[in-house]
């Protein structure tokens, strides 16, 4: 996995458009720019509105922007705010500067930005201490219900915090919520009444408690900007060039505060594509990019389109799903054009359930890592967080290392920490110390503190959690050698100040195993592999996208996704959620007409085989039964609740609702995972979930039927040990070579 921007923070040999050493004059800046890029480094005045298609290089355009106006002596690069949405995405431009040998330049995040100007200016316009920034408002808001008499659940609890996000970021105010849904036509989460109720008591909160949130940062230095002039012109007299990062995901409170830095000046450089606005439901709008020329009339206009990234067999299925798109941002679209050599064309699959499209999946990835594809390189992709769980699962069976994208941050791991400071102890008091008197250099150093962390350079046998921390500690030592190519001469303090400063950007190093992603955590990043699951009408679209807009936004989903691969993309869907289900779903619309032996014009009624796909079945698939009734919404057999989350619908009741597990009986199943898990060679967790055995011992399956319908399990499972977990079930103990299944 990398960044889409593809590069290193180390500059590594020269190559083409690379430089050994920061450039030498402006006109070595523009060294290996296409001309689209180059105009974009050349527009140093005025308002500047690049429009840039996924993997056109926009991020080298506009650092070569900003290093070709300071090396010109046009531009100072104190003067300079650039900023884009994620920290991570600051940390790489404020790398790239540093490489063209730019320092000096603010590259922030909206939020960082607004945050050190507020922190500066409130004793002044203020007085006193800035009040205390919560980093999570969902507790606030669990308060904020309960005096409010409203009973929400944790999923509803999400649902009101977006809504009271959503609220501040489009400057709406509690007694205003109701009318502001209503006209952009948003679905509210429950009565807009109470929505409005409780925004309003959580607002009362936080002035209670001496507390800001997020937003409000944005919107006090928005407040401070437009109150104070003598305030605002002292910012403006700070910075007078401006350049903004994925403009297209902007809110209007954003735009708000980009507005009062600027005031009467337009020295402003916009980025952004359309067809790349996912964030909708957050507050944000293309509008603004759109609009761009409108409201800046004599702006500079340039269109990336030349595709650096992927082959044009990816980029023919990324047009083609925007050809097929409609609505303003449609009309916008551009159009791209690869640069890459030619590839496979994409693969599509159909499956006759969700447990056979990830044992799919995790076969077809581990074939891609043994044909040499590091495990690194490659990235399942889904709509929902909740599809997560089936392919961890399935993975762990294959014994594929994986990594969650939007879990844990990787500098926040323990391992991570107890490495970290251990390096530093290392870098202070090295010369001291004899475990470091046999390494000849960084990577050798690293290697010898990182022992002391029981880490060893052969990695663990499966995944899990050992793997995971085996992993996390072996990118601190890829780190160290890529820092020791850039710069032989590279100490421990060195390296320290490195990861200090990555820690500060979330950028963290490589870590080698397959990246599973919901499609909007994605963004930004690209791999060579990329598989898309899921892509079934009722997930993607989602089910609950119904206006026209919504509907685009899910088609824009999947054109991220599609563009995030650089050379192989695999595509699949299921007819049924679990094994023996009725197969009722069909493959997206969004792939009518794309996909080979499709047409347009509406959904398939795609059975397995048809329409020219390779089908997917697996030996293991369970043998074709009578279709079922329509399927409806899992609910907790104890409360009745629906459930969303996939733990919950393993064991068909709330995490919080009382079990009626036997026991005795999940004792003896434990014990006897542990033993299957120690013959073969496996992690317990590989052999069956903790989930998966505590809905066994609640069921307590009596036939094989009934063991294959336990969410985890599937009919692999019960052809592998089936016998052995049906004979503890009926309270006999049999061996495993007693088993003749």
């Amino acid at each position: 996995m990398t960044s889409a921007t593809h590069s290193t923070l180390f500059p590594r040999e020269p190559g083409p458009g690379q430089f050994p050493a920061p450039p030498q004059g402006a006109d070595a800046v523009l060294d290996g720019l296409d001309p689209e890029q180059r105009a974009v480094a050349t527009a140093l005045r005025g308002p500047v509105c690049v429009l840039a298609g996924a993997g056109t290089g926009k991020t080298r355009a506009i650092t070569h922007r900003i290093a070709y106006g300071v090396h010109a002596g046009i531009l100072h690069p104190g003067s300079i705010l650039a900023v884009t949405f994620t920290q991570r995405a600051a940390g790489e431009m404020r790398g790239r500067l540093r490489q063209l040998g730019v320092q000096g330049v603010q590259a922030r995040t909206f939020h960082s930005a607004a945050l050190r100007q507020l922190q500066y200016f409130w004793p002044k316009a203020v007085g006193g201490g800035l009040p205390r920034l919560v980093d999570r408002k969902i507790a606030i808001v669990a308060d904020a219900a309960a005096a409010c008499g409203i009973r929400l659940d944790r999923s509803e609890l999400r649902d009101a915090t977006a809504e009271i996000e959503w609220s501040k970021v489009t400057q709406t105010v509690p007694a205003d919520y109701a009318a502001a849904v209503h006209a952009a036509g948003r679905t509210a989460p429950r009565n807009p009444a109470e929505i409005s109720q409780l925004y309003s008591a959580y607002e009362d909160l936080k002035r209670q408690r001496s507390v800001i949130d997020f937003e409000d940062v944005l919107l006090l230095t928005v407040a401070v900007l437009q109150d104070r002039h003598d305030i605002a012109d002292q910012v403006r007299s700070q910075y007078q060039h401006f350049v903004v990062d994925e403009y297209q995901d902007v809110s209007p409170l954003q735009q708000r505060l980009l507005e009062l830095w600027l005031g009467d000046r337009d020295d402003l450089c916009v980025v952004g594509d359309a067809s790349q606005t996912i964030y909708s439901f957050t507050g944000a709008t293309p509008d603004h990019l759109l609009d761009f020329r409108t409201r800046h009339p004599g702006a500079t206009v340039v269109k990336l389109v030349r595709d650096y990234r992927s082959t044009p067999q990816v980029v023919h299925l990324a047009n083609g799903l925007l050809a097929q798109a409609s609505g303003r941002a449609a009309d916008h679209r551009l159009e791209l054009i690869s640069q890459r050599d030619t590839g496979p064309e994409p693969q599509y699959r159909e499956y006759p359930d969700e447990p056979a499209e990830a044992e799919g999946a995790a076969r077809r990835i581990r074939d891609l890592i043994a044909s040499g594809v590091p495990a690194s390189e490659i990235a399942v992709l889904f709509r929902t967080n909740s599809q997560s769980e089936t392919y961890e699962q399935a993975l762990a069976d294959a014994s594929v290392p994986y990594q969650l994208r939007g879990a844990e941050r990787f500098f926040e791991r323990p391992e991570v920490r107890e490495a970290g400071a251990a390096l530093r102890g290392a870098a202070r008091f090295g010369a001291n110390d004899s475990l470091l008197d046999d390494a000849v250099d960084l990577p050798s150093q690293v290697r010898a503190v990182l022992s002391t962390k029981n880490w060893t350079p052969q990695p663990p046998a499966g995944s899990g959690a050992v793997r995971e921390r085996w992993e996390s500690l072996a990118a601190l030592v890829r780190l160290a050698e890529d820092l020791t190519r850039a710069r032989p001469t590279a100490t421990l303090a060195d390296l320290v100040a490195e990861l200090d400063e990555r820690a500060g950007a979330q950028h963290a190093p490589t870590v080698e195993g397959v990246t599973l992603a919901s499609l909007h955590a994605a963004k930004g990043l690209e791999w060579d592999a990329v598989f898309l699951v899921g892509v079934a009408e009722g997930m993607m679209p989602i089910t609950y996208a119904r206006t026209p807009a919504q509907i685009e936004e899910e088609r824009r989903l999947l054109y991220v996704g599609v563009t995030r691969a650089r050379h192989r993309l695999h595509v699949s869907w299921a007819l049924a959620r679990s094994p023996g289900g009725r197969p009722g779903r069909n493959a997206s619309r969004f792939l009518d007409g794309l996909r080979p032996g499709s047409t347009g014009g509406g959904t398939r009624t795609g059975q397995l085989g048809r329409g020219g796909v390779e089908p997917g079945s697996t030996p293991d698939a369970p043998a074709p039964v009578a279709p079922r009734r329509a399927r409806t919404p899992a609910r907790c057999r104890v409360c009745r609740r629906t459930l969303t989350d996939a733990g919950e619908m393993k064991l068909m009741r709330c995490d919080d609702c009382p079990s009626d597990m036997d026991e005795g009986l999940y004792t003896r199943l434990h014990d006897w995972r542990a033993t299957r898990a120690k013959e073969t060679g496996q992690p317990e967790f590989c052999v069956v979930t903790d989930k998966t055995l505590i809905a066994i011992a609640e069921t307590i399956p009596l036939d094989e039927g009934s063991l294959a319908r336990i969410p985890g399990v599937g009919m692999r499972k019960v052809r592998s040990f089936g016998g052995e977990v049906l004979a503890i079930c009926a309270g006999q103990e049999r061996s495993p070579e007693g088993d003749d299944h």
